[in-house]
């Protein structure tokens, strides 16, 4: 039987939400039971994705919406976090380790490589002058299971 649960969060684009962000998101996934590492993974692609919405998405002003849903289906967390903001014009560019748009505000440029590791599944969706779309998917492996 899938035990399926879900939650919607919407916050503004201010740097000081990121922090609610990763703690509401680690709340929710923990019903899963998850590994100190798999619950500091999903809190790090959490903060990533969040900060990257505020600073590029929003170019850091503080009207933006960003929007996360999560989702639990047995094993799995599936998170997606959306703004409505810019949108990346090169994307490709922008997954590239290292590169960053914004070099003024010492970003390390590795915010798509941390989730690309961090997650089993990293799918990006954007448009300029629509916003970005990150949807990602973790199975945690359950502490329960490996006590049994």
């Amino acid at each position: 039987m899938s035990e399926r649960n879900f939650m919607t969060l919407q916050f503004a684009s201010r740097s000081e939400n990121e922090g609610f962000a990763r703690v509401a998101v680690a709340a929710f996934v923990s019903q899963l039971d998850p590994t100190l590492d798999e619950l500091t993974d999903i809190k790090t692609v959490v903060s990533e994705a969040v900060t990257n919405s505020i600073i590029h998405g929003y170019n850091n002003q503080t009207d933006g919406v960003i929007t996360i849903s999560a989702e639990i289906d047995d094993d799995t967390i599936r998170l997606t976090i959306e703004d409505k903001g810019e949108g990346i014009a090169d994307l490709e560019q922008a997954k590239e380790p290292l590169y960053t748009s914004k070099p003024e505000l010492e970003r390390s440029g590795m915010g798509f490589t941390i989730m690309e590791n961090f997650m089993d599944e990293v799918e990006v969706v954007t448009a300029v002058g629509i916003g970005t779309k990150i949807n990602m998917l973790k199975r945690i492996e359950s502490k329960k299971a490996l006590y049994n």
